[in-house]
């Protein structure tokens, strides 16, 4: 359930929204009078501690944040993992949510299932919540609204599409998965996700999917965010296959922070929530 303060006397003008996976969260603040992200960080869990209850990880991360615990109008929460996948509105079926799901990743009777609107392309996400965060979540920071991190991307990729009637792919790099998506013009021709391990792996679904959609390496543009970087052996073996490409261009998201290219590439999807 989402928090409004109608008391403008008391109103914040802050927003928080924290972005939450197993290896760590990140989160940020907006200043929504002037429509900038005023501070930022980013907490990463180390393998020996994803052995570790995800509540307790997320408990003692907490208390080393201030931010955390200050007052907000809006608080955001923004679920980021592969268990998600995109129903056309004329198709979606609240009730069989996750027969949706069942196609690209194990469901279980057990599992909770709940979905984000995108009116603006008459789709739907469905997906996995993480429950546990959200219970922990709700004693720490009170009342919120959640979403999926692929709602934002897809939803900011396809106004960048606008008018460009040229199919592009765009890979959101994240570790041990990607997003890969093809959008022509405000149409989303696919949306996968991928786990990988090696930059083979990473090729091979990149030249997979292009093969499949009919775009030919040495003309269709490929542009990469997430955690990927130039330095990357990732970047290294796209740019050896595939002759155009580039980072996406987050110029006009930097005018709202002070933040680097890189950092705004790295979380794109928070930094527009």
């Amino acid at each position: 359930m989402p928090f409004h303060n109608t008391n403008i006397t008391s109103k914040k003008y802050k927003k928080l929204s924290v972005q939450v996976s197993l290896n760590g969260f990140s989160f940020c603040c907006f200043d929504t009078l002037n429509n900038t992200i005023t501070s930022f960080n980013e907490v990463e869990f180390t393998p020996t501690q994803r052995g570790s209850k995800i509540e307790e990880l997320y408990s003692n991360a907490f208390k080393k944040h201030a931010e955390l615990k200050d007052t907000y109008d809006d608080i955001t929460v923004i679920h980021s993992n592969n268990l998600s996948t995109f129903v056309p509105s004329a198709l979606f079926d609240e009730d069989y949510m996750g027969s949706y799901l069942q196609y690209n990743t194990k469901v279980f009777e057990t599992d909770f299932f709940t979905f984000d609107n995108i009116p603006n392309y008459e789709m739907n996400t469905v997906y996995i919540p993480y429950v546990n965060i959200n219970n922990f979540l709700i004693d720490e920071i009170g009342s919120f609204d959640y979403k999926h991190a692929n709602s934002i991307l897809i939803e900011k990729i396809l106004e960048a599409s606008k008018n460009n009637d040229d199919k592009k792919m765009i890979v959101n790099f994240n570790p041990e998965h990607f997003e890969l998506i093809v959008v022509q013009n405000q149409k989303l021709l696919l949306f996968n996700s991928f786990e990988y391990q090696t930059p083979e792996d990473f090729i091979y679904y990149l030249l997979f999917t292009a093969e499949q959609l009919s775009l030919n390496p040495e003309s269709f543009q490929l542009e990469l965010l997430g955690t990927i970087t130039k330095n990357d052996p990732y970047y290294a073996i796209a740019y050896k296959y595939i002759r155009y490409v580039s980072f996406l261009d987050v110029s006009i998201l930097q005018e709202k922070n002070s933040f680097s290219t890189a950092q705004n590439q790295k979380h794109y999807i928070l930094f527009q929530s």
